[in-house]
C-alpha cells in the first residue's frame, strides 16, 4: 500500500464512520474483516480517489449493506 492509499484509506474510514455515527475502529474492522478494504478500496483507489466525498462514502456504504456489513 502506498502513502496516498493510505491516507485515502483513512479518508474513507472517518468519512464512513461520521456519516454512520460509529466508533472509527467499528468502520475500519467491518470493512478489513468483511474484505472491502483489501479486495475494493485499495485496489480501486485510482477510480475511487476521483470522486466525490459524498458520493464516495454514498457509495461505500451502500456496498457495505449489499455486502451485509451493516446491520
Amino acid at each position: 500500500m502506498t502513502f496516498n492509499q493510505l491516507e485515502f484509506t483513512t479518508y474513507c474510514i472517518g468519512a464512513i464512520a461520521e456519516r454512520l455515527g460509529l466508533n472509527q475502529s467499528i468502520v475500519y474492522d467491518k470493512l478489513h474483516e468483511s474484505g472491502i478494504l483489501s479486495d475494493y478500496i485499495v485496489p480501486a483507489y485510482d477510480v475511487l480517489h476521483t470522486y466525490s466525498g459524498k458520493y464516495l462514502t454514498d457509495d461505500l456504504i451502500e456496498y457495505m449493506n449489499e455486502k451485509g456489513v451493516l446491520e
